[in-house]
């Protein structure tokens, strides 16, 4: 391993913990908004990243997810993974302001991830790929942009896949009660428990290409151009 490639795994897991650790607080941002202080009451809305950190989610995960294709001689994987989820009081959420509150809530880090993706991909196109003379810091700054962005475009997609116990199967779930299709949010109540067997699924096998890595190849391309 290289400086350079040291320089990217660097970048990759600052621009990991922004990325995860944003997405969670905007959560408990929003559910503030509507009155409930849970997070901020256990000090979850703090962007120091040590309360944030779960150990599985945002160690584990991203390791294998972005060393593994490396030892099984591909390239780099994308990297995927997922802070502590902040608390939200869901019954104060909606007392306050209903289902479109809580839709409000579920969609709130996978809003911020899109901005973050946004803004980076309007950074990157605006900068000149790094060459060996550059400075380090320039060097490490780009890698850096390219890794913010390529982080929130996957959180993104993944977070908008209805898997139980994610923002999307979250975001459907309180639609579904909007819409008294009571027997919908039932399910994914009930599945809520198996949610991280289907990632894992989706991670090891064939569908996570046209589940993740199609789509995260639509986004980008899409921001880029």
């Amino acid at each position: 391993m290289n400086f350079i490639d040291s320089l990217e795994i660097a970048a990759a897991i600052l621009a990991l913990l922004i990325a995860i650790i944003g997405h969670e607080i905007m959560h408990g941002w929003i559910a503030y908004k509507y009155g409930d202080t849970t997070a901020k009451n256990q000090g979850r809305l703090s962007i120091n990243p040590l309360i944030h950190i779960d150990p599985f989610g945002s160690i584990l995960v991203p390791l294998m997810t972005y060393f593994l294709p490396m030892l099984l001689g591909a390239e780099s994987g994308f990297l995927f993974g997922w802070a502590k989820p902040v608390p939200v009081n869901t019954h104060t959420v909606l007392r306050n302001g209903g289902y479109n509150a809580a839709m409000q809530v579920s969609l709130a880090g996978i809003a911020y991830n899109i901005f973050l993706a946004t803004l980076t991909s309007i950074i990157l196109v605006s900068l000149a790929q790094p060459s060996e003379a550059d400075s380090l810091i320039y060097i490490f700054a780009y890698l850096f942009i390219m890794k913010l962005l390529l982080v929130n475009v996957v959180l993104a997609v993944f977070n908008l896949l209805p898997i139980p116990g994610f923002d999307g199967a979250h975001f459907i779930m309180y639609l579904s009660l909007k819409y008294k299709m009571n027997a919908i949010a039932e399910f994914f109540v009930k599945a809520e428990p198996y949610g991280m067997i289907a990632i894992i699924i989706i991670l090891v096998t064939p569908l996570k290409i046209p589940l993740v890595i199609w789509p995260i190849q639509s986004v980008l391309q899409l921001l880029l151009n």
